[in-house]
């Protein structure tokens, strides 16, 4: 495929033309936006589970562990930027190229797979959301979000990746405020939180926890999107001087908008630190949310209901982006993101319809995204560190040492979270 600023969209043909590249003198902050959409990833409704289940249950013990994916997302999304724009190439397009047509087809089976796994959580919680706020039935709850999300992806069908970007904006400013306002009135014990930054454990229960959370942050769609987001945004360029410019600004971007997804993570578990501890029924969203609007009142109850709304409706539209790009890239099909909505939210509707345990299918799509994760990092670290893939823009000995350290902890956290949970162990 040529290296052109005119290439087609990875996210499907009905994206249109990428946008013509931006001039290197255009400031920073006007090329920052990708990262903000693949951070939505970051805070989606599996985070929500996660982080309150951690905090109700084990207060400020696992802070860390939210640190810590928070430095590990930094790395992986930076990655994946810089490999579209110094090759022209998204992740799943340069391991389409390197693989047999066998090879590519089981490999889009699992990222498949890992997608409506996604999808399924995100689905779940933005209707979770609607029940909370309007009482309505989760099956209609999860159809009005597969309907909205439709409305959003047509933004970036119709009016091009930067008016999506400023969407995607909104919405993680929502979610910001869904999920942080309420600390102005919790409780928190700041110095116990301090102490929550010293890694450890207690028991198996806390490693099940802590894998949760690694799985629920660093998500693999993010990792095959980025890629794509960047060359969408960008264009692709052989001049090394724009590249320099464009990964200088791609770095604050990463690090902006996961700044902002790390808070709001944070915040989840310190609210539930400082509200919930020793509360029945938190293991569940429904429950959570019931004992905050006890504690802190009902209108945190509401601003909680929204910011999980917005989380639900945002990730499902990325997650549905991010599943159009794997399949160009890798079977070199490229479906209408419209049509690939309305298929991917049958299997989250059918769940919810056939009355699964909604809390339950949300852990079940956790431990199947932590089966993927190594598929989607372990390759984008061996790329970025080889000299024929990135000529002079590769991974120099630091970062590549980092980019090694960040998949060896990565698939350790989340063979511990298959095994302990396929061995029940509490």
């Amino acid at each position: 495929m040529p290296e052109s600023v005119t290439r087609e969209s990875a996210a499907g043909a009905d994206a249109g033309i990428r946008e013509p590249a931006k001039p290197a003198e255009r400031r920073l902050l006007w090329l920052v936006g990708p990262a903000f959409v693949a951070a939505i990833a970051y805070v989606d409704p599996g985070n929500v589970a996660a982080n309150l289940t951690a905090g109700a249950q084990f207060q400020y013990l696992l802070v860390w562990v939210l640190v810590a994916a928070n430095v590990m997302a930094v790395i992986v999304q930076y990655l994946s930027a810089k490999l579209g724009l110094v090759t022209g190439r998204s992740l799943p397009e340069l391991l389409g190229d390197r693989m047999p047509r066998t090879g590519r087809v089981l490999y889009w089976v699992q990222a498949e797979v890992i997608s409506a796994a996604t999808d399924l959580a995100e689905v779940i919680g933005g209707a979770i959301a609607l029940q909370i706020l309007f009482g309505l039935p989760l099956l209609l709850g999860g159809l009005i979000v597969g309907i909205v999300s439709m409305g959003i992806l047509a933004v970036q069908s119709r009016r091009g990746q930067r008016t999506f970007e400023f969407v995607m904006m909104g919405l993680l400013g929502v979610i910001t405020i869904g999920f942080v306002a309420s600390l102005v009135v919790s409780p928190v014990d700041w110095g116990a939180a301090a102490g929550g930054l010293v890694p450890r454990f207690e028991g198996s229960r806390s490693v099940l926890l802590a894998a949760s959370m690694l799985g629920a942050t660093v998500m693999p769609h993010a990792v095959y999107l980025h890629s794509s987001l960047a060359l969408d945004r960008h264009g692709a360029s052989g001049d090394p001087a724009r590249v320099r410019h464009l990964l200088r600004a791609n770095k604050w971007d990463v690090v902006f908008a996961l700044a902002v997804a790390g808070s709001v993570n944070i915040a989840m578990l310190l609210l539930a630190a400082a509200s919930l501890p020793g509360v029945s029924g938190t293991d569940s969203i429904e429950g959570a949310h019931a004992a905050i609007a006890q504690a802190l009142g009902p209108a945190i109850g509401v601003i909680f209901g929204i910011g999980l709304l917005a989380s639900g409706l945002a990730s499902t539209s990325v997650g549905c982006y991010a599943g159009a790009a794997v399949m160009s890239g890798l079977l070199h099909v490229r479906v209408p993101l419209l049509v690939r909505r309305a298929i991917t939210l049958v299997p989250a509707l059918i769940v919810l319809g056939v009355g699964i345990d909604p809390t339950w299918a949300l852990v079940i799509s956790q431990v199947v995204l932590s089966v993927g994760i190594p598929f989607a990092v372990i390759p984008l670290v061996w790329l970025t560190s080889r000299r024929g893939t990135m000529g002079d823009f590769v991974n120099r000995m630091p970062l590549r040492v980092a980019g090694i350290v960040t998949v060896v902890a990565i698939v350790a956290l989340n063979g511990a979270l298959i095994g302990l949970t396929a061995t029940g162990l509490e």
